[in-house]
């Protein structure tokens, strides 16, 4: 009973920042759709916002299969006012709740879920354009904890730890939360988006992402190491970034007359499943591994996309790298100018982590660059040139 009665008071004191944002839109379109990767809790949110809406899985295969077999009768029984979950099962669906919206013209009339973005993307692309409202529910980022009083002392342990809503509301360990994310996620979702048949070969190139973490993606060192084709990798990579287990970050091409690096770097939503995959299963582990300031630097672009989506911002995060490695590591465009940011794991500030900074400014020249130190530390720094952010406070810097 007391774990009980801790989990349901847990679960509403971790309010999400998009709540009132998809709220906002229920009086403004016919459909919204969210999508987000599995146990990020889409449908815990959608239930409690649209607590007067009938709520189907099309995961369900009964209700599946009424939904494909006959779309007109599952409609008509849920014809307003109804959450479908995991609707990138049944496409099917989409051209005739576009017909649905056009006639009736209600707004908030659908709610649509799905933990798969190319399937449930390329169908409201196709047939709701114009109708819906998107959004992307993502694990928990740092201000949703902060409220909730759960964030982290340290870097390593919110790394480490996570932040899938299920460790903080069911107090998992986090070992025990991703393994089993992992199994699930391997024999569920990529055993029937595709046609793998060697479950154990694609956790090896998994395993092969997360050491390539907060890195320039190499198709060809990928496959290679894999023992696989580029094309392969390149598939298998597009279902990580679909299931919302990674994402790529783009580099910024304007030229500053240099010769600038084209690929994309390669980072992964989550901190806590990266850590695993990489073997590290605890903050003192991760202190003394190698690779912790790779994992630093993931955790913070994975907090940047956390705060875009779940605010709703619509922002657009580029890295800057020339054929020299001079390099920065987040670029937003600002009007005529830039903020761009050095991220550092080290709790310690010494001049020498502005100098990429200032190169960068001297290259951009004469646009107006504000430049930002993330770092391992818990205190901010107004310096003449330079803010110093704690890793702690991204969110106050994130518009």
């Amino acid at each position: 009973m007391i774990n009980l009665l801790k989990f349901i008071a847990m679960s509403k004191f971790i309010k999400r920042q998009i709540a009132p944002i998809i709220k906002a839109q229920k009086s403004k379109f016919p459909v919204l759709a969210v999508t987000g990767p599995r146990q990020s809790g889409k449908t815990t949110l959608l239930k409690e916002l649209f607590s007067d809406y009938r709520y189907v899985s099309l995961e369900n295969p009964n209700t599946r299969s009424f939904a494909l077999e006959d779309p007109i009768g599952f409609l008509n029984m849920y014809d307003h006012k109804v959450i479908l979950d995991e609707v990138q099962w049944a496409p099917e669906l989409f051209s005739y709740i576009q017909g649905r919206v056009d006639e009736f013209k209600i707004m908030g009339q659908y709610i649509l879920s799905g933990s798969q973005n190319f399937h449930l993307l390329n169908s409201i692309t196709q047939t709701l354009a114009g109708r819906v409202a998107l959004f992307k529910l993502l694990p928990l980022d740092f201000t949703e904890l902060k409220q909730a009083g759960l964030l982290a002392n340290t870097y390593t342990q919110a790394a480490t730890k996570g932040f899938y809503p299920a460790i903080f509301d069911r107090d998992i360990d986090p070992t025990i939360f991703y393994a089993n994310y992992l199994q699930t996620y391997v024999e569920k979702d990529v055993a029937e988006l595709t046609n793998i048949k060697d479950l154990k070969l694609f956790r090896t190139f998994l395993s092969l992402c997360a050491g390539s973490a907060g890195q320039l993606l190499n198709f060809s060192a990928l496959a290679n190491e894999c023992d696989i084709s580029h094309n392969t990798a390149k598939a298998w990579l597009s279902i990580l970034e679909s299931s919302y287990i990674v994402f790529l970050l783009q580099p910024y091409h304007q030229n500053f007359n240099k010769r600038l690096i084209k690929s994309p770097k390669l980072y992964f939503y989550d901190t806590g499943l990266l850590t695993h995959l990489l073997g590290i299963r605890t903050d003192e582990e991760l202190e003394e591994n190698r690779l912790k300031g790779h994992v630093f630097e993931n955790m913070v672009l994975a907090e940047y996309q956390k705060q875009n989506h779940h605010l709703y911002l619509h922002q657009e995060y580029y890295f800057w790298q020339d054929s020299n490695a001079h390099e920065v590591d987040i670029l937003m465009k600002k009007g005529q100018g830039f903020s761009i940011f050095e991220v550092k794991a080290t709790q310690t500030i010494t001049t020498a982590l502005f100098k990429e900074m200032d190169r960068f400014e001297e290259v951009a020249a004469p646009a107006k660059v504000s430049k930002t130190l993330i770092y391992g530390g818990t205190k901010n720094e107004k310096r003449t040139k330079y803010d110093v952010l704690s890793w702690q406070n991204i969110s106050e810097n994130v518009v």
